[in-house]
């Protein structure tokens, strides 16, 4: 009778933590596609196809399984580095107007959920 206890005690914790973590990492697309548009992101940038810049789905296939591409991606949109174009030449990238981090997050998660 204790075990059964304590089994149904310890799988309620674990469901709890679990969808608080599935909660936590849930994405707001049409709050990244919001913050992008207004960020002039998809002047570079599309979805499936290139323009000026990769398209974010060959952006999520290039950093998929990377333990650091969150943070990559999340650099890349706040510090304006040096980014070459396929036509060779390179330009500063845009500094995303922002400076919530669970946007930027958020933004970044769809991107790589692509």
């Amino acid at each position: 009778m204790k075990s059964t206890f304590i089994a149904r005690a310890a799988l309620t914790i674990f469901a709890a933590l679990f969808m608080s973590a599935a909660s936590a990492t849930e994405i707001d697309a049409d709050a990244a596609k919001k913050l992008a548009k207004h960020n002039d992101c998809f002047k570079c940038h599309a979805v499936d196809k290139a323009k000026k810049g990769p398209s974010y789905k060959s952006i999520a296939i290039k950093y998929k399984g990377k333990t650091d591409a969150e943070a990559t991606l999340i650099k890349q949109i706040t510090t304006a580095p040096k980014v070459k174009l396929d036509d060779g030449t390179e330009e500063e990238h845009k500094i995303i107007d922002t400076k919530d981090q669970k946007e930027m997050k958020n933004l970044v998660g769809w991107i790589l959920s692509l």
